[in-house]
């Protein structure tokens, strides 16, 4: 059986610059995400540095039968999971009463269910090749969310389920790392509907220094990594900073980031 690192949300941001750093240490990929032709482009940029050419899976991971076909995908090719990178995940911005119900179930499904379900999966694979595994969750799970209000409450899941797998892994010799950016250059903010053309502060970082961090994060077995000074400060006033104020903050920061109604039409 050959090792492999899956990761999810590979077409893109984040999972596309951890993508990049798994190849660069020598990891056979398999990529995962639903866009085939942006999957295969990056499966032919890592190939054409030399590396394996990456298994590209194109899955959309929100449907109930995802782990299993990534599953079937790899008992037919004899691959075994060493590390499993759980990015995929998406966020909307708006009032939880009045954002579209089925979408934010279908946050629910990829953010929660999916993750929960490749986690589990294949820690035999992982114990037995020495591996980890790697969930992105974000500074937002350390913090209320007013105005993404499922989208925080999502990440503050995988932040403490990832920090209780890191535990409960351990003696197995399963790494578990939980990645918590903050804001970063990606596709996100156009998919959770922000009206900012693009992130920006000392709290930004860019996806490839997030990845690396991830990635180094991973390999030293850490169980939280936050990139970045200023997201590591903002966890530490979550602690000294009345919850009341901590709400107001983050609904006015939602507000200035939302659509005008009139944009819905």
């Amino acid at each position: 059986m050959t090792p492999v690192a899956i990761i999810t949300g590979a077409s893109a941001g984040i999972g596309a610059e951890l993508a990049r750093v798994f190849a660069r240490n020598g990891h056979a990929l398999v990529l995962v995400a639903r866009r085939a032709e942006r999957l295969s482009s990056l499966a032919n940029e890592i190939s054409a540095t030399g590396q394996p050419a990456p298994l590209v899976l194109p899955i959309d991971l929100a449907l109930p039968d995802a782990t299993a076909r990534i599953s079937d995908a790899l008992s037919a090719r004899a691959l075994a999971p060493q590390y499993v990178v759980n990015n995929a995940g998406f966020g909307l911005i708006g009032s939880a009463a009045a954002l579209d119900r089925g979408e934010q179930l279908a946050m629910i499904d990829l953010n929660i269910r999916t993750l929960t379900e490749l986690s589990l999966a294949y820690v035999d694979s992982l114990a037995r090749t020495r591996g980890g595994l790697l969930n992105v969750a974000s500074v937002a799970g350390f913090l209320p969310g007013p105005g993404m209000a499922v989208y925080y409450a999502t990440k503050a899941y995988v932040l403490s389920f990832s920090e209780a797998l890191h535990r409960e892994l351990a003696p197995q010799g399963v790494r578990v790392t939980c990645l918590c950016p903050g804001p970063v250059e990606t596709e996100f903010g156009a998919r959770a509907g922000s009206v900012e053309e693009r992130p920006s502060g000392i709290l930004t970082v860019s996806a490839a220094r997030v990845a690396e961090a991830g990635y180094r994060g991973l390999m030293r077995g850490q169980r939280v990594v936050m990139p970045g000074i200023g997201n590591k400060l903002v966890t530490l006033l979550t602690r000294i900073t009345p919850r009341a104020l901590q709400l107001e903050i983050l609904a006015a920061r939602h507000k200035r980031r939302a659509p005008s109604p009139a944009s819905h039409t």
